[in-house]
């Protein structure tokens, strides 16, 4: 008997969410869809190969940002899924410039020892050909990017267990630059994103309780705000670095919804338009598409967001 309720639980449990999902598609004013990608778990932070024809994402394992995280590759022409890293820790990718055209490798953070540090490994690896880029006893590293010519790393650096004091650091990956800091902790920023242009670095800083992007030179100097609501997120370049691509609320806004933003400020021009949320986006290098995750309604303590994608 008690296998009998179970099991009707799951089929009630699997009825209601599918209910959601079509909901989710239903909420939408635009011609983004659901990618077919068999996972369990949360699909978040998809990021384009260099020939547009996958994503890298990351699954976090219990929900929105919890529990351990693995990252997969998605083929959009053969339905294929891969497991690229899955060893049972956290291993989280930055959506943007994370799959280096030159070098075919993909970088990202990784909880397998005390903290977080940063790591690479090939497109074409299996788990366990993991490459350890950072490695510092005092500081914890998330979030990073590729320079385009793949000779440099740059990502958000923080203090072993505080969330805040957010620093952009960058580092050669042949260990000739050290570890060159580009802001003051008291800025708080994060989610550094280096532009396929490689002149420019964009970021998100924190002032109060409010999130907005900002841009600086890679050596960085210049530090300009482009956006003022307060509510802007995830910010990508486009492939051509003339466009910046973020999550936004508004005041007309349910929830969060995909920006762009030219690379020198201007006004925003909405990408998506729902009543879901629409975060962390990715724009496919030949300009035509952005892939980016979703829920129909806040993420926060869900059991996750399932990728999407819309063609521009």
């Amino acid at each position: 008997m008690k296998i009998l309720f179970f099991l009707s639980m799951l089929i009630i449990f699997g009825s209601c969410q599918k209910r959601k999902w079509k909901k989710f598609e239903k909420n939408r004013d635009d011609s983004a869809t659901l990618l077919n990608i068999d996972l369990d778990g949360s699909l978040q932070n998809p990021s384009f190969s260099p020939d547009g024809k996958s994503i890298v994402f990351t699954r976090f394992q219990k929900g929105y940002n919890k529990g351990n995280a693995d990252l997969f590759i998605y083929n959009f022409e053969t339905s294929e899924i891969k497991a690229l890293v899955k060893d049972n820790g956290t291993n989280v990718n930055l959506p943007g410039s994370s799959w280096n055209a030159v070098t075919n490798m993909i970088t990202f953070s990784s909880e397998r020892s005390s903290h977080d540090e940063i790591y690479m490994i090939s497109a074409d690896g299996v788990s366990g050909d993991e490459i350890q880029i950072t490695n510092r006893a005092d500081k914890q590293s998330f979030e990073p990017s590729f320079s385009p010519d793949g000779e440099w790393v740059v990502f958000e650096s923080h203090p072993i267990d505080v969330e805040k004091e957010g620093v952009i650091t960058k580092y050669k990956l042949d260990g000739t630059s050290g570890y060159v800091e580009m802001s003051d902790p008291a800025d708080n920023l994060k989610q550094p994103n280096w532009s396929p242009l490689g002149d420019k670095i964009l970021y998100q800083k924190q002032d109060g309780d409010a999130w907005d992007i900002w841009i600086m030179n890679v050596d960085g100097s210049n530090k300009t705000k482009l956006t003022s609501n307060g509510e802007s997120t995830d910010a990508v370049f486009s492939q051509d670095g003339n466009w910046i691509y973020y999550s936004s609320g508004g005041e007309n806004i349910k929830q969060a919804n995909i920006f762009k933003i030219p690379v020198n400020g201007g006004t925003p021009v909405q990408i998506t338009n729902s009543k879901n949320y629409d975060g962390a986006p990715s724009v496919s290098p030949n300009g035509t598409k952005v892939a980016f995750e979703g829920y129909y309604k806040n993420p926060e303590k869900s059991k996750g967001t399932k990728l999407n994608i819309i063609n521009l």
